[in-house]
C-alpha cells in the first residue's frame, strides 16, 4: 500500500492537476468511480495507473477488475495520499492517470460531420466541461476549444464531463479563424450563439443543415470579429425574467434544436 503523501510518484499524480505538468507529460488525472469506469469501457488503452482506498477496492471489485483486464493493477493507497492525489475536496476514492488523445481538425472533421461545437475562449471549467456532456448527449460529431479557451484536460473540465470526454471526438489549441475555415471547408454552416442574434425559433429553416455552433466567454460573450465569421447570428429568447442564461444551459439548447431537427 502507499502511504507516503510525500512520495516522488504521488507528488507527481498531484502535480497533474497544473496544466504545465499536463502538458509536460501528456498525463491528466481521472477521478471518481464513473468516469473511471468510462474510461475503461470506451478508452481503457490510455489507462496508465489506478489508484484506489481499501474502502474504494472493496465497494468498486468490478472497476479493478476491469482496469486489470486491460493490463493495470489498482493500487492500494491510503486516504491521506488520495486525497493528495486527488483535485477535489472530498474525493470518492478512486483516482486514475490516463493518457491524452487529442485529435487532429482534419481528423475531427472527416467523414461528413453533422453537428459540431466550437468553444471560444470559453475560461469556465464547469461550463466547458457541461457543453462537452451536451455535445454527447445530443450525437454531435466533435468540440473543438481555441487556444484561448480552458484546457479540456483540466481536472475539473474532466469531472465536469461524467465520461464523456471519452465519448466525443475533441481538439483543442487552434485559432478560431482557423477552426470556422476548417468547419466551413467541411460543409458546415456556422452559426454563433449571441444576444445579439435572431431568435432561435425564426431561424428553423437553418437548423436541419450541418452545423457548426459557436459559444463564447462566459463574460463578454463574443467579439464583433468573431461574430463576422458566422453564416448567421441565434440567440436563445428568453419568455421569463431571468436575466439571462448561462451558457452551458444555452449551448445545450442549441445544440439539442440543431440535434432535433436533423434526426426530423
Amino acid at each position: 500500500m502507499i502511504d507516503n503523501p510525500r512520495s516522488p510518484r504521488v507528488r507527481a499524480v498531484a502535480k497533474l492537476a497544473k496544466r504545465s505538468a499536463r502538458e509536460e507529460t501528456g498525463l491528466f488525472l481521472v477521478e471518481g468511480p464513473q468516469s473511471v469506469t468510462e474510461l475503461l469501457q470506451f478508452r481503457a488503452a490510455l489507462l496508465v495507473d489506478l489508484f484506489m482506498t481499501r474502502a474504494a477496492l472493496d465497494r468498486h471489485v468490478d472497476l479493478a477488475r476491469s482496469a486489470a483486464a486491460s493490463g493495470v493493477e489498482a493500487e492500494e493507497v491510503s486516504d491521506h495520499v488520495l486525497e493528495t492525489m486527488a483535485d477535489t475536496v472530498t474525493p470518492q476514492g478512486v483516482v486514475a492517470v490516463a493518457r491524452q488523445f487529442p485529435i487532429s481538425m482534419a481528423e475531427l472533421l472527416g467523414g461528413g460531420v453533422k453537428l459540431v461545437a466550437v468553444l471560444d475562449e470559453v475560461r469556465d471549467p464547469g461550463n466547458a466541461g457541461t457543453i462537452i456532456r451536451a455535445a454527447d448527449a445530443a450525437g454531435a460529431d466533435g468540440v473543438i476549444l481555441t487556444g484561448k479557451s480552458v484546457d479540456a484536460y483540466n481536472p475539473k473540465v474532466v469531472r465536469s464531463t461524467t465520461g464523456s470526454l471519452f465519448h466525443v471526438a475533441m481538439t483543442q489549441g487552434v485559432e478560431l479563424d482557423a477552426a470556422i475555415r476548417a468547419v466551413k471547408g467541411a460543409g458546415l454552416q456556422v452559426l454563433a450563439a449571441d444576444i445579439a442574434g435572431r431568435d432561435l425559433p425564426t431561424v428553423r429553416e437553418l437548423l436541419p443543415n450541418p452545423t457548426a455552433w459557436l459559444f463564447g466567454n462566459e463574460a463578454h460573450g463574443l467579439t464583433e470579429e468573431s461574430l463576422g465569421l458566422a453564416d448567421a447570428v441565434v440567440k436563445v429568447p428568453i419568455y421569463g425574467h431571468a436575466e439571462s442564461l448561462n451558457l452551458a444551459t444555452a449551448a445545450s439548447v442549441c445544440l439539442y434544436e440543431s440535434a432535433f431537427a436533423q434526426r426530423a
